[in-house]
Order: C-alpha cells, then sequence, then structure tokens
C-alpha cells in the first residue's frame, strides 16, 4: 500500500498571538494553524498536515522568549546591498514557528509603523527571506499560505521562481486577505530595489501593479477573505477599492472562510479576568458581573437598565460615530453606556462629549484594555458594532460566547454570524442595514423593547450563546482548499 505523505504548509504573517498581537490577524494566525495540525487523517482524505508558521522576530518577541535555537544563516539581496537573515525555531501548542531576524526586523520598535517606507522594507525584506527559508532547510513546501499585503510579496516571489527554480515548481499558495483597503501603498520602489519586476498583469489597474496586495491577488493560486459575505462585497464598487473587475475574473478562485474563535480562551466559565464566572445555565449569576460593571464606573445600580458597550479600535471604519449620533436619538430612553478605545482622536472627542452630555448614562474608557474588555463583554447587555464595512469581526463572536446581545450594521462577517429575522426562533442579536445614525436608532429602540421582555431576551443570549465559532470547523475549509492544490484540481 502506497504511503500517503504530509502536506507540508508554511503559514506566514506579520503577527501571531501569543507571540505578538497586534490586530485581529494575530488571533488568527495563533489560532488556525493549530487548528490545521490538529485536525485528523479522515478529514484530509488519509493525509495529515504538516503545518509551520513564520513570523519577524520582532523585537518585544525577542524580550520574552528563551526556548528558541538558530536553524539558518542567510543573505538577502536588496540592490547590491547583501542584507544578512538569521532564523531561529521556537514552538507554539505544538506548531513549529520560525523567526526570522535581520534588515529593519532588527530596529523595529512596533510591528506597524506609520512610515510605509519603513514597513515596505521590513516587510518585503521578511517575504523574500522566508521563501528562501524553505530552501535553505531543504523542507519541501505544498502549499504557502501568505495574509495581507504584509506577507502578499511571497506568493509574488514565489510565482516568479517556479518559472526556473525546480524546488518551487509544485509549490502553490493561498492569500488570504483580511482587510483590502490596507494594501501596502507606498511601497513601490522598495519593491523594485528587491529585484521584483513589475506585475504584467494587465487585468488588474496599473496604479496597482507595483503594490504589494493586489499583485499578491494576481499571483496566487486561491484567493480567501475571512467571511463569506466579505468574499462576495468585494466584487462590487462600493468594497472592491478599484479592484472588483480584476476580482470578477477570479471569481472561481476566491472564497470566503470565517473566522474562528480560540473558545478555550474565550469561556465565562473559566475567564479570570471576571468577578463571577458563569455558564448559559447560570445567566442569573451573569448579572452579578453587570452590577460589578455599574458600580466600576459610577453607573446606577440596576440590571433592568440596558447596559450597551463598544470594545472598538476607534476609527472611521469602526462606525463609532454612528452609534454617537444614534444614542442621542434614543436619549430619552432608559439605557447606560460604555465605550471602550482608542485610536482617531476626533473620535475619541467625540466620546468624550457624550460622556459629558449624558453623565448619568455613558463613560468613556480611552485606552486598550483587555482584561477590562473581558468584564464589558460578561456584563454589558448590548455591543454595538456599527462597522461601515467588516471583513469578519471577532468581536461579536465573543459577545455572544458571552451572553452579550450584537447590535450590529449588516456587512461582511456580521452578517454571517448574526441572526436577525422577523420572529426567528434562532435568533441571537439585531442587525440594520444602511450605515446611518437613523438606521440604528431603530435597531437599538427594537433591542430595548425586547430587553424588558425577560425570556425572549434570555432566548437571544442562549442562542448566541450556543453558536459554534470553533475553529475547528473553519479549519476543516482551509484544508479543503489546501487538499484541492496539492492534487492539483482546479
Amino acid at each position: 500500500m502506497k504511503e500517503i505523505r504530509p502536506i507540508n504548509v508554511l503559514y506566514i504573517a506579520s503577527e501571531a498571538a501569543p507571540l505578538i498581537k497586534v490586530g485581529g490577524l494575530g488571533d488568527v494566525a495563533g489560532s488556525l494553524p493549530k487548528a490545521l495540525k490538529n485536525l485528523m487523517p479522515n478529514q484530509l482524505s488519509g493525509h495529515e498536515l504538516d503545518i509551520r508558521l513564520v513570523i519577524p522576530f520582532h523585537t518585544m518577541i525577542n524580550q520574552k522568549l528563551d526556548n528558541i535555537q538558530l536553524v539558518s544563516s542567510f543573505f538577502v539581496k536588496q540592490g547590491n546591498i547583501d542584507i544578512p537573515a538569521r532564523v531561529f525555531q521556537t514552538n507554539i501548542e505544538g506548531v513549529p514557528v520560525y523567526l526570522i531576524e535581520g534588515g529593519s526586523i532588527l530596529s523595529d520598535l512596533n510591528v506597524y509603523s506609520s512610515n510605509p517606507d519603513y514597513d515596505a522594507k521590513k516587510y518585503i525584506f521578511f517575504s523574500i527571506a522566508a521563501l528562501e527559508l524553505v530552501k535553505k532547510i531543504n523542507w519541501q513546501v505544498d502549499i504557502i499560505h501568505a495574509n495581507d499585503w504584509h506577507t502578499a510579496l511571497v506568493v509574488y516571489d514565489l510565482k516568479n521562481r517556479r518559472e526556473t527554480d525546480s524546488f518551487f515548481k509544485k509549490t502553490k499558495s493561498v492569500l488570504s486577505m483580511h482587510n483590502i483597503p490596507y494594501m501596502g501603498a507606498g511601497s513601490e520602489n522598495i519593491i523594485h530595489e528587491f529585484g521584483l519586476p513589475k506585475c504584467p498583469c494587465t487585468v488588474l489597474p496599473d496604479w496597482a501593479r507595483s503594490i504589494p496586495l493586489p499583485i499578491g491577488m494576481y499571483a496566487a493560486d486561491y484567493l480567501l477573505t475571512v467571511s463569506p459575505n466579505y468574499a462576495k462585497e468585494i466584487l462590487t464598487p462600493d468594497y472592491g477599492c478599484g479592484l472588483q473587475d480584476f476580482l470578477n475574473a477570479r471569481k472561481s478562485s476566491l472564497a470566503g472562510i470565517l473566522n474562528g474563535l480560540d473558545e478555550t480562551k474565550w469561556d465565562p466559565d473559566t475567564d479570570s479576568a471576571l468577578h463571577y464566572n458563569y455558564t448559559k445555565q447560570q445567566l442569573d449569576i451573569r448579572e452579578k458581573n453587570k452590577l460589578a460593571l455599574q458600580t466600576e464606573f459610577g453607573l446606577e445600580k440596576n440590571v433592568n437598565i440596558p447596559l450597551f458597550i463598544i470594545i472598538t479600535r476607534m476609527d472611521q471604519q469602526k462606525g463609532v460615530d454612528i452609534a454617537i449620533s444614534a444614542l442621542r436619538m434614543v436619549a430619552d430612553y432608559p439605557w447606560q453606556a460604555i465605550l471602550l478605545g482608542t485610536g482617531d482622536p476626533v473620535i475619541e472627542s467625540a466620546c468624550r462629549s457624550l460622556e459629558v452630555e449624558m453623565p448619568t448614562k455613558v463613560r468613556t474608557i480611552l485606552r486598550f484594555d483587555l482584561n477590562l474588555s473581558r468584564r464589558m463583554y460578561a456584563g454589558g447587555d448590548v455591543l454595538l458594532i456599527p462597522s461601515r464595512y467588516e471583513p469578519c469581526g471577532l468581536t461579536q463572536m465573543i459577545a455572544m460566547r458571552y451572553g452579550c446581545v450584537p447590535l450590529a450594521r449588516s456587512t461582511g462577517g456580521l452578517k454571517d454570524t448574526i441572526i436577525d429575522e422577523p420572529a426567528g426562533i434562532l435568533n441571537n442579536g439585531f442587525l440594520f442595514i444602511d450605515p446611518i445614525p437613523e438606521a440604528m436608532s431603530q435597531a437599538l429602540l427594537r433591542a430595548l423593547s425586547q430587553f424588558d421582555n425577560k425570556e425572549p431576551w434570555q432566548s437571544l443570549q442562549i442562542n448566541g450563546m450556543n453558536s459554534d465559532f470553533s475553529w475547528e470547523k473553519s479549519a476543516v475549509e482551509y484544508a479543503k482548499i489546501y487538499l484541492k492544490l496539492f492534487k492539483g484540481e482546479k
């Protein structure tokens, strides 16, 4: 009987929890490879996955790791300069992790900077080094899975190398697009410095042929987004960022797979940040967390007053300004609100102004505070998510896991995960369609009305807590794509 060999997958990202996390990508890159590694052969037509993760050896990682070993050293050429690269290896819960050091990575103080030139040098160096690494350690990779613009050039470099280097002849590529507007603009000259040619694809707009994410889209064998609905939205002018015609031309090799949630890390029964742990059978205990939150922020202690929460990065995409205006429209109703986040100074100022206007109702906390966010998920009644667009979103999944009902704009992954149908017995939240305060205020009024009826409200909570957002479910869908590419299927 012929032995079935593993499918070798290199998963490449700019960040991965728990080593380094800035945003949702860090959660995905820290969780998905582990979920893929744990799939059984019967879920992979008899194959196993040998999946390995590679990320930059950011300075902040260097300060907290001691169980590492040097596995390779080589040079990456930038024009006439040979830049030394060193690769170390560690492990995250059974997944081998390569950490690439060299160039701008050695001096980075942050994972991302506000300087496009600096980030371009760092991530283009990293992408080329990641591809060189597998050749140096003689690991025959079947699938390279890149994420966002920071690693899209590994896919482009691979496509060029496949034509001349037999080592990469059979290597296929996947590119996950977590947030299309962030393309890596400003990298054009740096791409040329590293010897990568201008993209020849005439279907791409001319402006896009020297920008990392679009040329990665051109080069990848398969394109993925982080929710099925976002995969449809980016085919339209409203969401395609000028690339919708190209993406429509690639529609047969484009899909959306919903991000998952690490349910062991987000569990109200075991979460050490909570004052009171609880399960879906103990919603009365959950109310104690609400009272503790009201006490913490000097709000009236009353479980019968609806408590809205916002936990977000404060920028235009997230629609916090829409929520502020909508809350003003329902100011005469009884409710409280706690707003947590940081970002655009203009939006931060608007949040402060709302608190000044409504000192008995609103509290604004302008910082990143993971433990507070967990207490808010466990004590809030309704999580407000008025995003103008949302490729996937994890916050609504976390909220539902904690019995906090999401109220969100019907877009991207929010639409894929929140059920809001007339008299629907599976409903787990509230949706509104137009990204305007008037539409959101109507959804707020529906939520306020339903909150007064304890039994239907608890049904919303239980439905949310029963939702399956585990990574295993999503990992199976990723594995199907890998298997299709591995077998050479169209």
